[in-house]
């Protein structure tokens, strides 16, 4: 797993004044918007510190997700009141109707950055306008269908490259960097082992 960040701290030096008016606007309106984030996302932080501080059994979250098999290789998939579908293309023997189960495991790991990102801003008092993150992984179909022993079905490697924008230095940014990458759910699991379960129902 390797994970990289850039930092966009640059400030337009252009003299169209012709845009003075709107690029300040936009300006006043983000930063006005992430301060507004990041005050609420405090709140969010001290309300589950105060909560947990004397019962530590009240941050134990559990997350649950069911699904079952549609046409072909698709799966419908409930969570809470959302309804999410996977596929696979054509040469896994889907037809492309959504992303496949692979994508959507790199997905998670995206938008679990992104709000770990959100958060420990806040947290360290880090202002941040915007973040992207890209992941891409490496897999070895062999080891999915068996057709070599020793190839593993899971990703080989697994890459993430983050970029954010905002007045912060880029040493703020690689505080922030460091502090999402220990603090990250999804990034954990995808970098430490994680006891799993599985339970066969017939019938």
């Amino acid at each position: 797993m390797s994970t990289e960040t850039t930092a966009d701290t640059s400030t337009d030096t252009s003299t169209d004044t012709s845009t003075d008016s709107s690029t300040d606007s936009s300006t006043d309106s983000s930063t006005a918007n992430s301060a507004n984030r990041a005050a609420a996302l405090r709140g969010i932080i001290d309300a589950t510190a105060a909560a947990t501080s004397d019962d530590a059994a009240k941050a134990s979250v559990v997350f649950h997700a069911a699904g079952s098999g549609d046409s072909g290789v698709a799966t419908d998939i409930q969570i809470r009141t959302h309804e999410v579908q996977v596929d696979e293309p054509p040469a896994l023997g889907g037809v492309d109707s959504a992303p496949n189960p692979v994508e959507t495991a790199l997905a998670g790991l995206l938008s679990c950055q992104v709000v770990t990102y959100r958060f420990w801003a806040a947290k360290l008092d880090i202002p941040l306008d915007d973040v992207r993150v890209e992941t891409e992984g490496d897999l070895d179909v062999r080891g999915f269908l068996g057709l070599r022993d020793g190839v593993r079905p899971g990703l080989g490697a697994v890459r993430v490259k983050v970029r954010l924008t905002g007045p912060a230095s880029p040493e703020q940014y690689r505080e922030l960097h460091a502090a999402v990458d220990e603090h990250c759910p999804v990034l954990d699991l995808f970098t430490n082992p994680t006891p799993v379960s599985t339970e066969l129902v017939t019938g």
